[in-house]
C-alpha cells in the first residue's frame, strides 16, 4: 500500500496550493499518493500542468461543492 499525505489548500490563494503540493512532493518517496484539497479556481489548470511539467502523475481531480480534490502519484 503506497504511503498517503494529504495537502490541505482550501481557502489559499494561487500560486499557494501548487506551492503546498510542491513542498509535499519534495519529501516523498516515489509512488507516494498526495492527497490534495484546495478551492482556487485555477488550481484545475496549475495542477495539471504542474504535474506535466515535474514528471508526476495526476490520477484524479474533480470538483464537489466549491472544492478541488485532486490526487497526484509522487513520480
Amino acid at each position: 500500500m503506497s504511503a498517503r499525505i494529504r495537502v490541505e489548500a482550501v481557502g489559499r490563494p494561487c500560486p499557494l496550493p501548487v506551492l503546498e503540493l510542491a513542498k509535499a512532493a519534495r519529501g516523498a518517496a516515489p509512488g507516494t499518493i498526495l492527497e490534495l484539497e484546495a478551492s482556487d479556481p485555477a488550481i484545475e489548470r496549475d495542477v495539471g500542468a504542474w504535474c506535466a511539467a515535474s514528471g508526476h502523475r495526476l490520477l484524479s481531480s474533480g470538483w464537489v461543492k466549491g472544492i478541488f480534490h485532486a490526487e497526484v502519484c509522487v513520480g
